[in-house]
């Protein structure tokens, strides 16, 4: 029983084994194709060989314009039931891919040359399982070579989808394409906040003109050269003519070697010194000569030119390089550092790509210094966020002290003005008693002067003296009132003048009639001016009370048209109007206003118009 249970097991552990072993020869994984039978045709030269992959045209035919057929066996041991692919990491310039006969897929037009260019990106192709046999398969991808754009083929690998498109296609994909996407954006960043930078950030020199920081513009420029080099990896079909392209890739290739040149001359202030300026023209020598041999080697279809080039350049780099790594081991900085060990891994990965790109005969493989160059980039945007930080923090610096000036200048005048105003306030309060003594002088010691003399002559009455004594009184009062008086304001001058002598009209038996209207303010009374308005006033009622014989006095004021009309009118004996007393003839000119003077028998018209 026991023998009978072990030989069972057995049998099922042979079965298990072989259906194994069947599962696993269904599901074939993915196959390199690293031989070929390759045909080419150079100027109707027609040769057929057997080669390894990968296949560097220029490096075979020295750059020489062509086309190649690749024939790519491989073997299928079963029909799979899973889709398969083709994943090719580099083919160009432009070609297509046949299986077993039948065209798979195109990229570019073989019959146009130096048009398209499809080997700047890893290319996947879908394979119709129909299309598959068991046994031999035929995989052939013909191409069109164009001088100087790396044309030839890489190694092939065909297989089911999953691994291929994911495990191989995907990551070469993101590594080429997606990659070049994110180190353009990144770059276009940096230019874009160097170039706002350089334009925002205008600081006076010594010699007082208006200056922008160079080291801003020369990172902006460098970032947007190498921007547009690295897009180049995103566009197979050129908006020029390839030579026009050609040229135009190499010289931002150079325009970014020689703009990170001059912000590194900026950075390590060798510009500030004659002796070492002349560094700036090996910069101008990288840009001109890549130009020059660019062109050269496109148009003569020889590699060599640039490729001799590309050597004198790199040693120009190199030794700029390291004059700055020297400079900066000397004068070390945190920003020099940053530059200098940037620079030097962007020349180590520049010479490599130069030995394997150039000179190697290995296809397919991709550029370090793109890479490297993030290293760089990264470095110029620190150093520029930090001078910009530095610049900010400098002007807050100079802002505060800027304000702190302007606050001990404002707290200065401050004083000064109030020392001013209280110097005002001590001349106002001179010039008032001066004033004041003036007014005293002029009116009250007029009539005391004239009193001491009607007594002196024995010959005045008493009434007369009165008279005299009470105008030098009320003179006296109305010029304690003209301080409080507002400048302009007739109606309350009006108004103080009735309140004075109302009562001496009374005591004289003249009658006083009031039609004063409400006035505005006379805008050119000046407080002076006032003054002298209410002595006029004062003098031409004197008059009434002396001299006039009057029963009756009447005293008007209103406003019409935008004048002021001040009249005094009595009805008294009246005078000889066309002998005007030059006191008040005076005063009136003095303050600004018209007189008119009306009299006869029983009125007479004392008129004072304000324009």
């Amino acid at each position: 029983m026991l023998r009978r249970l072990a030989f069972l097991c057995l049998l099922g552990l042979a079965a298990l084994l072989a259906a194994g072993g069947a599962a696993a020869g269904e599901a074939q994984g993915p196959i390199e194709l690293r031989h070929a039978r390759v045909t080419t045709t150079i100027d109707g030269v027609v040769q057929t060989e057997a080669v390894d992959l990968s296949y560097h045209w220029d490096r075979r035919h020295r750059g020489r314009t062509g086309f190649a057929s690749f024939e790519l066996p491989f073997r299928v041991e079963t029909l799979p039931e899973v889709p398969w692919g083709v994943f090719i990491p580099r083919a160009g310039s432009v070609f297509e891919v046949q299986l077993n006969g039948a065209l798979l897929q195109s990229y570019g037009d073989l019959g146009q040359g130096n048009r398209a260019d499809y080997a700047k990106a890893p290319v996947y192709v879908p394979v119709p399982g129909r299309l598959l046999k068991e046994g031999e398969n035929l995989l052939q991808i013909r191409i069109r070579a164009d001088s100087e754009r790396r044309a030839g083929l890489s190694r092939v690998t065909i297989g089911p989808a999953t691994p291929v498109r994911t495990a191989l296609f995907e990551g070469a994909y993101a590594w080429r394409f997606t990659g070049s996407v994110l180190l353009t954006a990144f770059s276009l960043i940096v230019g874009s906040i160097a170039l706002a930078l350089w334009f925002t950030q205008v600081d006076t020199g010594a010699t007082g003109r208006r200056q922008r920081d160079a080291l801003y513009f020369w990172a902006a420029v460098a970032e947007f050269c190498w921007a547009l080099r690295v897009a180049d990896a995103m566009i197979p079909e050129p908006p020029l003519p390839w030579q026009l392209w050609g040229v135009l890739m190499a010289g931002c290739y150079a325009g970014w070697a020689a703009s990170a040149m001059m912000f590194c001359y900026h950075l390590a202030d060798w510009a500030q010194s004659p002796r070492t300026r002349w560094v700036r023209w090996p910069t101008a020598a990288v840009v001109a000569g890549t130009v020059v041999f660019t062109w050269l080697a496109l148009n003569r279809e020889e590699p060599r030119w640039l490729t001799a080039w590309l050597a004198v350049e790199i040693t120009i780099v190199l030794g700029f390089v390291a004059a700055f790594a020297v400079a900066t081991v000397r004068r070390p900085s945190v920003e020099r550092l940053l530059v200098a060990g940037a620079a030097l891994v962007t020349v180590a990965f520049g010479t490599r790509d130069w030995l394997v790109i150039r000179l190697s005969d290995a296809y397919g493989e991709t550029t370090w210094v793109r890479y490297s160059s993030v290293m760089f980039g990264v470095a110029l945007l620190l150093i520029v966020l930090r001078r910009f930080h530095f610049a900010s923090v400098q002007a807050r610096g100079w802002v505060k002290t800027l304000a702190d000036r302007v606050a001990q200048r404002e707290r200065e005048l401050a004083s000064t003005y109030a020392e001013l105003e209280e110097v005002a306030r001590d001349q106002a309060r001179t010039h008032e008693r001066e004033r004041i003594l003036r007014d005293m002088h002029d009116g009250v010691g007029s009539h005391i002067s004239s009193a001491i003399r009607q007594l002196q002559s024995g010959q005045t009455s008493p009434e007369e003296l009165l008279r005299t004594l009470r105008d030098s009184l009320d003179q006296l009062k109305l010029s304690i009132d003209s301080i409080h008086l507002p400048p302009g304001d007739i109606g309350a001058l009006l108004a103080a003048l009735r309140y004075r002598l109302e009562p001496r009209l009374a005591a004289a038996d003249i009658a006083f009639e009031w039609g004063v209207d409400e006035l505005p303010p006379v805008t050119q009374l000046d407080a002076h001016a006032t003054r002298q308005l209410q002595f006029l006033l004062f003098e031409a009622i004197s008059n009434v009370l002396q001299h006039a014989h009057a029963s009756a006095l009447r005293i008007e004021a209103d406003a019409r048209d935008g004048a002021v009309r001040l009249r005094v009118i009595d009805n008294g004996v009246g005078f000889d109007a066309a002998e005007v007393p030059e006191a008040l003839s005076k005063r009136a000119a003095a303050i600004g206003a018209r007189l008119a003077i009306e009299s006869r028998p029983g009125r007479t018209v004392v008129q004072l118009v304000f324009d």
